[in-house]
């Protein structure tokens, strides 16, 4: 099993650049292999915001490229997203997720906010 826990969410302001840590932990973490951030706007479905693989290649949607990054920490387990120039639309809850040996965990999601 891995449990991961997010944190960081929030109302922010257009404009700011919150940073979601994602914190993974459990027996099977060792099986870890690429780590994801989702999120899920109301009425929509959930969506890739960003991947990093365990090489540290990352690929991220289009709508976010250029202004979040994501990065991991294989000794800590964590993977983090960085959130800059935040727009309205930006506004959902994120998940974080990784892929184990035999399937995808995911985490609870925390809400992001972001006001104009």
């Amino acid at each position: 099993q891995v449990q991961l826990v997010e944190s960081g969410g929030g109302l922010v302001q257009a404009g700011g650049s919150p940073r979601l840590p994602c914190a993974a932990s459990g027996r099977n973490i060792s099986g870890i292999k690429d780590m994801y951030w989702h999120r899920q706007a109301p009425g929509k479905q959930r969506e890739l915001v960003a991947r990093i693989t365990s090489g540290g290649t990352t690929m991220y949607a289009d709508s976010v490229k250029g202004r979040f990054t994501i990065s991991r920490d294989l000794a800590k387990n964590t993977v983090d997203l960085q959130m800059n120039s935040l727009k309205p639309e930006d506004t959902a809850v994120y998940y974080c997720a990784v892929d184990g040996l035999t399937r995808t965990y995911w985490g609870q999601g925390t809400q992001v906010t972001v006001s104009s």
